[in-house]
C-alpha cells in the first residue's frame, strides 16, 4: 500500500451562532485516500458530509470553525497552510464539484470565461489564447463541445450546467476531486450519463474521487470503500462489499433497507422513524440512539468508539463491541 494521497485524521468542526451553544458539525472523523480511489461519503441530509467536504478545501462559512484534527495532502498539512498558500491548492491539488450547478456557476460570466479564469488563476505564464484552448479541451472532453463556450449558464440544460462544472473541477488538472451531490435535481437519464462520465474521467486520468451522495446504488457502483456518517460522526467505514454484504452499524443496516432491491420488487422499503439531531441539541450517549432498532442501555449513556472489526472495517456501536 502506498502511502495516502489524502490522509483525514479527527477532523472535527464546530459551527458558532449568536443566542445558540457551539454545533458539533464534524466530530472527530478520519479516513484515508489513495491516488485513483473512489469513495463515497453516505448518510441523511443533514449529517455532516458537506460539511466535512467544504473543511477539506478550508471553504466553510464565517460561522464554521475547524476546531481540532488534520488534514495531510501528500504528507503536507493543509490546515496549517495560510490562506493564500490554501488558495493555491484548491483546483490545482483537490476540486469540487458543488451541488446545484446553476447557483455555483456566476450567471454573468460566459462558461468559457470561468473555466479559463480557473486555469488562469494557477497558470499565471498561459495567455490568453492558451486559456481558450485548454478550455476548448476541457469543453471537448465532458461532451459539451468548444462552440458553446460562449454562451452563458442559463442557455445550458441542467446536464450541461453540471457537465460544465465537472469541466472546471478538473480545469488544473487536480488529482482528488470532491463531487458534492453531482446530480442533484436531474432527471434519471441525465443522472446516468453524469455518473457514466465522471467514472470514465476518473479512470482515464487517474483522479481519486470523493462521492457526497445519499444514493447508495451511486456508491455500489462506483465506489471502492464508503464512509457512513450520522450526525456529524463515522457510523461505519469499510470497503463498498463489506458494507453491502455485512454492514455491521445498525444505521448502515437501515439505510441499505431503505434502498430498493431489484431482486426483491414487492419487498416494502423500510424508513427509519424520525430525523438526525440537531448539531446544537446532541442526545447523550450513541447519537443513533434515539432511532435506533437496536438500542439498549448503554447506548444512552456513553458515546461508542469507532471499533476495528478487521484493520480495514471500522464501525462504532456497542453492538458491535459486545459481539467482538
Amino acid at each position: 500500500m502506498t502511502s495516502p494521497l489524502l490522509d483525514v485524521r479527527d477532523l472535527s468542526v464546530d459551527f458558532h451562532l449568536p443566542g445558540r451553544p457551539p454545533g458539533h458539525a464534524v466530530s472527530r472523523v478520519g479516513f484515508t485516500l489513495q491516488p485513483g480511489e473512489a469513495m463515497g461519503l453516505v448518510g441523511e441530509s443533514g449529517c455532516g458530509k458537506t460539511t466535512l467536504s467544504l473543511a477539506l478545501l478550508r471553504l466553510l462559512p464565517p460561522q464554521g470553525r475547524i476546531v481540532s484534527g488534520s488534514v495531510k495532502f501528500n504528507g503536507r498539512e493543509l490546515l496549517a497552510l495560510s490562506e493564500p498558500e490554501m488558495a493555491n491548492v484548491r483546483w490545482k491539488d483537490i476540486s469540487m464539484i458543488f451541488q446545484g450547478a446553476m447557483n455555483a456557476l456566476n450567471p454573468v460570466a460566459s462558461i468559457g470565461a470561468q473555466i479559463s479564469e480557473a486555469v488562469r488563476r494557477h497558470y499565471s505564464f498561459m495567455t490568453p489564447v492558451e486559456a481558450r484552448t485548454r478550455t476548448a479541451e476541457l469543453l471537448d472532453m465532458v461532451g459539451i463541445g468548444a462552440a458553446r463556450a460562449g454562451q452563458y449558464p442559463h442557455q445550458y440544460s441542467g446536464g450541461m450546467r453540471q457537465r460544465a462544472m465537472i469541466a472546471m473541477a478538473l480545469a488544473c488538472s487536480p488529482q482528488i476531486v470532491i463531487a458534492d451531490e453531482p446530480t442533484t435535481a436531474l432527471d434519471v437519464m441525465i443522472q446516468a450519463q453524469i455518473l457514466d462520465l465522471l467514472d470514465r474521467l476518473r479512470r482515464e486520468l487517474g483522479l481519486a474521487v470523493i462521492f457526497v451522495t445519499h444514493d447508495l446504488g451511486v456508491v455500489a457502483e462506483l465506489c471502492d470503500k464508503v464512509l457512513v456518517m450520522y450526525a456529524g460522526v463515522t457510523a461505519e467505514y469499510a470497503g463498498v462489499d463489506e458494507i453491502y454484504n455485512q454492514p455491521r452499524h445498525p444505521y448502515t443496516q437501515e439505510l441499505l433497507k431503505a434502498f430498493p432491491d431489484l431482486s426483491r420488487p414487492r419487498a416494502a422499503l423500510n424508513s427509519i422513524p424520525g430525523y438526525p439531531p440537531r448539531i446544537d441539541a446532541l442526545p447523550p450517549g450513541c447519537r443513533f440512539a434515539p432511532r435506533c432498532p437496536a438500542v439498549f442501555d448503554r447506548c444512552h449513556i456513553d458515546q461508542p468508539a469507532l471499533h476495528a472489526l478487521t484493520p480495514e472495517h471500522l464501525a462504532a456501536c456497542h453492538l458491535v463491541e459486545s459481539e467482538s
